[in-house]
């Protein structure tokens, strides 16, 4: 028997199911479904994303409700269109033997004469984001007076956005006596609010420990220096041959300057941020869907309520800003039973983050090294030797066989392997051989952060860093761009002194090896960021300093780089504007990805790009285009 039929479910439901090819509930569907079909309550259930939680609540609010009565008697609110779409197909793929009713999606970016059309001539259940609906009722245009049902799906999502006043005001709209179903991955203060105020006495279900990560996804760290995340990035892949994944940064500026490189290193990738237009971001989505696409690079909140199965690898380029957020990103993969792998990349100073994310989600992480170069190429080999044994013969090549059995006639079977497997495996090793081991010290080897630091008398250390008022700065912008590129509070950056090609700054000891790995290699209009402890409080520097050659620099006299652009030296890595040179971090002999790499980076006709491979870059940036262009403030996506 399908354990679907004990759960209460009637008949038509279950062909729908059937149809579907569920064969057995989930966790949350088998504790969620029985409550609410036997009762009308209230209900918090909090599990993780990927468990099956619209079907949870899907099922019992299409039997509830009366086919025959047209009026709104059911609102679902969800945190992005995405998920608002995809939770309205599903609805329909399950009430789609019951006949009379009609769920519509309301959602931003669409036309809203049509939707609020749509809603008239019907909508028992209307599935919405919190900011076109608070429009719709503003307006007049939908009537949730007389709803008997109100779901709040990734309710900690929506109020992570900024939805939280949206959201009172609709459910105060709404009736008293409605029930309402709030479904999330975590319980964080503003969801346990809403709870309490629109709520009475709910039943709370939670599938495994309360705000724990998934036990279907293993969890890893990369510690690197933090001007070789882009190139661990490359490694990760290069050594995953089959992935398909998320890969989150923090800004829609980094996520863009990331997948541009990505592609044009030769990667499948695409962007997903919130500058893309519907049409854009549906492009992507479909292209990320139909597998085109290996590595999409999204913002949290544009990735929010992506449901696509069988992704590998969640990587976190960028750790986030909260706790919580790691939690909704690892969630993209290891779904639906299946497992999955979330990554870090993190440098030594965001190793207690680590910590923090551990105790959240109640599992631990485990170290590993960036593959070398060696193991890359070993991986790659295999992973070609078998895609060559499973490839599909198409007979076609039949008729050819004579003329090549001509050209191979002399090599003997050993031979005529070496060879062929050489045309992709020779341009691995070629690059590797040339690019150095980037795994940073062991986290279990690392020096405490204050060891062989030079502080002041009050434990704060002084820097010299190589921008000032030629880069468009004085000490207030400076010290704004110094407190969001570290991520630090007020106070952490003081004595900030401005000159015209450089600048001096404080913060305390503890954020040393922080402001040393993250400002260090950071790339600003085609000019490397460089950071160091300055032994000289005013405009004179210690003689003692070497530049990134290593060579003693006996300029003196305060001048640091000149703020010639083309004169920084340029360090291996990192993003630069100059798309044409080939001192960009190695890469420009880079073997590509897929079929036919090419290490030609001066022809990109002659480039093979992958079947199906998403390359479009919408919109366009400026032609300058760095990973951090000139600073200025920027709102977080």
């Amino acid at each position: 028997m399908n354990k679907f039929e004990q759960l209460g479910l009637s008949e038509s439901l279950q062909r729908a199911i059937l149809d579907l090819g569920f064969e057995n509930p989930t966790e949350v569907q088998e504790k969620a479904i029985p409550l609410l079909l036997a009762q009308d309550t209230d209900m918090v259930a909090l599990a993780q994303t990927g468990t099956g939680k619209t079907a949870a609540f899907g099922f019992p609010l299409i039997q509830k409700i009366d086919a025959d009565n047209r009026n709104t008697q059911a609102l679902v609110l969800s945190p992005t269109r995405e998920l608002c779409l995809q939770i309205t197909n599903e609805i329909k793929n399950y009430s789609k033997y019951e006949k009379g009713i009609n769920v519509v999606a309301i959602y931003g970016g669409a036309s809203i004469t049509e939707q609020a059309r749509e809603i008239k001539r019907g909508a028992q259940i209307v599935v919405a984001t919190p900011g076109r609906m608070q429009d719709m009722i503003n307006r007049g245009l939908v009537n949730i007076s007389q709803i008997s049902y109100c779901v709040l799906d990734e309710a900690d999502e929506m109020l992570n956005m900024g939805f939280y006043e949206d959201i009172v005001n609709i459910l105060s709209t709404s009736p008293d006596d409605k029930n309402t179903w709030l479904f999330s991955a975590t319980m964080p203060a503003e969801v346990a609010r809403i709870a309490k105020q629109f709520m009475s006495e709910p039943l709370e279900i939670t599938v495994g420990t309360k705000n724990s990560g998934s036990a279907t996804v293993s969890h890893e760290f990369y510690l690197v220096n933090a001007r070789d995340r882009y190139e661990a990035l490359k490694r990760l892949a290069d050594a995953n041959p089959d992935i398909f994944s998320v890969v989150f940064c923090r800004t829609k500026r980094d996520t863009q300057a990331v997948a541009e490189k990505l592609i044009e290193d030769g990667y499948s990738a695409a962007a997903l941020h919130g500058d893309l237009s519907q049409a854009q971001r549906d492009g992507v989505m479909k292209s990320f869907r139909g597998r085109q696409i290996q590595m999409l690079v999204a913002t949290d909140v544009a990735a929010r309520g992506i449901d696509v199965d069988n992704v590998t690898h969640v990587i976190n380029y960028q750790l986030p800003d909260e706790v919580e957020t790691y939690n909704h990103r690892s969630g993209r993969t290891g779904r639906a039973g299946k497992l999955g792998t979330s990554i870090v990349i993190v440098t030594k100073s965001e190793l207690r983050k680590i910590s923090a994310i551990e105790k959240t989600i109640k599992q631990k992480f485990e170290e590993k090294s960036i593959p070398s170069g060696i193991e890359i190429c070993e991986i790659q080999l295999l992973h070609l030797a078998n895609k060559i044994k499973d490839t599909e013969v198409d007979h076609e090549i039949d008729n050819y066989l004579p003329a090549i059995n001509n050209v191979f006639e002399a090599l003997t079977k050993e031979e005529l392997i070496k060879r062929m497997v050489s045309v992709e495996f020779n341009r691995f090793i070629n690059y590797y051989k040339k690019n150095r081991d980037i795994s940073a010290q062991s986290a279990g080897e690392r020096r405490p952060s204050s060891e062989g630091v030079s502080r002041d008398s009050n434990g704060a250390v002084r820097y010299f860093v190589n921008i000032g008022s030629r880069d468009n700065f004085d000490w207030m912008s400076l010290k704004d761009f110094l407190k969001e590129t570290l991520d630090l509070g007020r106070d952490d950056v003081f004595k900030v002194d401005v000159k015209e090609g450089f600048s001096f700054f404080n913060t305390d000891a503890e954020h040393a090896d922080k402001v040393m790995d993250v400002l260090n290699g950071i790339e600003m209009e085609g000019r490397r960021i460089n950071v160091e402890i300055s032994k000289n409080d005013g405009g004179g520097r210690s003689s003692s300093r070497r530049d990134h050659n290593g060579r003693g620099n006996r300029s003196g006299g305060g001048g640091g780089f000149r703020s010639d652009r083309n004169s920084a030296p340029r360090r291996e890595g990192g993003f630069r504007s100059d798309r044409s040179g080939s001192d960009r971090g190695g890469s420009s002999d880079r073997p590509r990805r897929g079929e036919g790499f090419s290490s030609d980076r001066s022809d990109r006709s002659d480039r093979p790009r992958r079947e199906g491979g998403f390359s479009e870059r919408s919109p366009r940036r400026p032609e300058n285009r760095s990973e951090f262009p000139k600073p200025r403030r920027t709102r977080r996506d």
